[in-house]
C-alpha cells in the first residue's frame, strides 16, 4: 500500500517532460509509471504493415541558452523581424509556434518551414513560463535560426541523456531523456545488452533486455543496471505506427570501480532533477554533480525507507564502496508512515552497510511543502509530517551524519524559491546541499579528488 500511495508523487511526475500537459496553470495528476498498453506495440504496428514515414528527413535541432527556473519554453520562428515587433507579446505571423517546450532545444521540420518561407533569413525567439503559466520575461532577442541549428538528417528522437564521464552521472537507476522528432506523440525506448545489430529501421533488436513506450520525452528505467548496455528510443504516431526510425545507440556502462569509494543511497531527491521538467540527466538538478569527490548514485525515483531496505544486498553489494550517504524516509512520512518505522528501516539500512565494511553516513530530512506537493501532484500530505520529520532526523543526528536540512529548518515550510514542487530541490537548493555535504565529509577524511 505504502508504494502504491507514493509513486505517483515521486516516480515519473519529477523527470517527465510534461508534453501530456494540455494546459496551464500546470496540475500534475497521479503520474505513475507509463506501461505498454493493447494495440501500441510496435509488433502489432507492423503486423498492420504500417507505413513507416522517411528514414531520412531535413531535420535542425534548435538549441538556446537553458533558463533553469523555467517549467517551459515557448518558441516562435519568423520570417523576417516584423516592424514594431513586441517583446512582450506573441508575433501576430509567426511562421511556427510551440509552446509546449520541456527542454532548450526542438527538432524542426526544415523542409516545411522553407516552403512556408518567403525571406531569405529564418529567425527564432523564445520566452520561459513557470507553473502557473506566466511569462518569466520577455521573448528573447531575435536570432538566425541558422546560428543555433544543426541539421540532423535522422528521422528520429535526438537522446539527450548525458551519461557521460562527469560527477553525478554514474546512476544505477538510468533516466532515458531525448528530444522527440516531428509527428511522435509517444515512444518507444529499447535497452539492450549490445550494440544492436539492427541500427536502422524500427524492427526491435535480439539483445533487447527492457523496452516500454510512453508519451514522456523521458523515462525512468525501473531496473539497476549494473555492466554495459545501449539504449535508442523511436517515435510513434497515437495509433502506434511508427514515425522514422531508431535513434542511434548510446552506449552507457556502470560498474564497480575502486576509484569511487562513495556510494549515494535515496529517493528521487538524490536521484536528481526537479522543477516539475528537470530529470536526473540534467545534472544541474542533482546534489551529487556538485559533490568534490567521485560517487556512484544507487538511488531510485519513488522509494520509500522499507523498499530502500528491500533492495540493498541487491544494488549495493557489488561496489567496492567506503561510506554510504542515507537520506531515505521522506516518502514514506509524507505518506503517514509512522516515525518509529521509518527509524527501523534506517537502522537496518546502516546495518546492512557496516556488515559489508561501509561505513554509513546520514543525511538529514530536509523540510517539505504539502501546498506546492498539493498544487504539482494533487497528493496530499501527512498532517503530522513536520513531527515526524524532526522524530527521525532527531535519530539521524544521533548517528554518524551531516546536517543538510538545518540551513533548511526555519519553522516553516519549505520556500517555493528552493523547490517549487513542495519536495524536490531546485538548482539553487542542491548546490547548498552540496555544499554542506562536502565540508561535512572531511571530518570522516573524504578530500576533494
Amino acid at each position: 500500500m505504502e508504494r502504491k500511495i507514493l509513486l505517483g508523487l515521486e516516480k515519473k511526475a519529477l523527470g517527465m517532460s510534461l508534453l501530456a500537459l494540455a494546459a496551464v496553470p500546470v496540475i500534475l495528476a497521479s503520474s505513475c509509471t507509463v506501461r505498454r498498453v493493447a494495440g501500441l506495440s510496435p509488433v502489432a504496428a507492423m503486423n498492420r504493415q504500417a507505413v513507416v514515414e522517411a528514414s531520412r528527413a531535413d531535420l535542425g535541432l534548435l538549441t538556446w541558452p537553458e533558463q533553469l527556473d523555467a517549467v517551459r519554453y515557448e518558441l516562435e520562428l519568423l520570417d523576417g523581424i516584423p516592424l514594431n515587433l513586441d517583446p512582450a507579446r506573441e508575433a501576430d505571423h509567426a511562421l511556427y509556434r510551440n509552446s509546449r517546450i520541456y527542454s532548450a532545444q526542438a527538432l524542426l521540420p526544415l523542409e516545411e518551414l522553407r516552403k512556408k518561407q518567403t525571406t531569405g533569413i529564418l529567425y527564432y525567439r523564445v520566452r520561459a513560463f513557470d507553473l502557473d503559466g506566466q511569462p518569466l520575461g520577455n521573448y528573447s532577442q531575435p536570432a538566425a535560426v541558422e546560428s543555433s541549428l544543426r541539421k540532423v538528417d535522422r528521422n528520429a528522437p535526438v537522446p539527450r541523456s548525458r551519461m557521460e564521464d562527469t560527477n553525478g552521472s554514474l546512476l544505477l537507476y538510468p533516466v532515458y531523456a531525448y528530444t522527440g522528432n516531428p509527428g511522435a506523440v509517444q515512444y518507444e525506448v529499447e535497452v539492450t545488452d549490445r550494440m544492436p545489430e539492427n541500427p536502422e529501421g524500427i524492427a526491435p533488436s535480439r539483445y533487447r533486455v527492457f523496452a516500454q513506450v510512453t508519451s514522456l520525452t523521458d523515462l525512468y528505467d525501473e531496473a539497476p543496471r549494473l555492466g554495459t548496455y545501449y539504449w535508442r528510443v523511436r517515435g510513434m504516431d497515437k495509433e502506434g505506427n511508427p514515425v522514422g526510425q531508431w535513434s542511434l545507440p548510446q552506449k552507457f556502462t556502470t560498474l564497480p570501480s575502486r576509484k569511487i569509494g562513495v556510494g549515494i543511497y535515496g529517493d528521487s531527491i538524490s536521484h536528481g532533477g526537479g522543477h516539475l521538467s528537470f530529470s536526473p540527466v540534467d545534472y544541474a538538478y542533482s546534489y551529487s554533480h556538485y559533490l568534490a569527490f567521485p560517487t556512484v548514485n544507487l538511488s531510485e525515483s519513488g522509494d520509500t525507507s522499507a523498499m530502500m531496505v528491500e533492495r540493498f544486498e541487491r544494488d549495493v553489494r557489488s561496489f567496492h564502496l567506503k561510506y554510504l550517504l542515507i537520506l531515505g524516509g521522506t516518502n514514506s512520512l509524507r505518506a503517514g508512515v509512522p516515525a518509529e518505522e521509518v527509524i527501523q528501516d534506517l537502522d537496518e539500512i546502516g546495518r546492512k552497510a557496516e556488515a559489508l565494511g561501509i561505513r554509513p553516513i546520514y543525511l538529514t530530512l530536509p523540510p517539505i511543502n504539502p501546498a506546492n506537493i498539493q498544487k504539482a501532484f494533487d497528493e496530499p500530505t501527512a498532517d503530522n509530517w513536520r513531527q515526524s520529520f524532526a522524530q527521525v532526523n532527531a535519530y539521524i543526528r544521533s548517528r554518524d551524519h551531516i546536517d543538510v536540512a538545518a540551513s533548511f529548518e526555519n519553522g516553516g515550510d519549505l520556500p517555493t524559491e528552493l523547490a517549487l514542487d513542495g519536495i524536490h530541490g531546485d538548482w539553487n537548493m542542491k548546490q547548498e546541499m552540496a555544499q554542506v555535504i562536502n565540508e561535512g565529509m572531511k571530518r570522516f577524511g573524504v578530500q576533494r579528488s
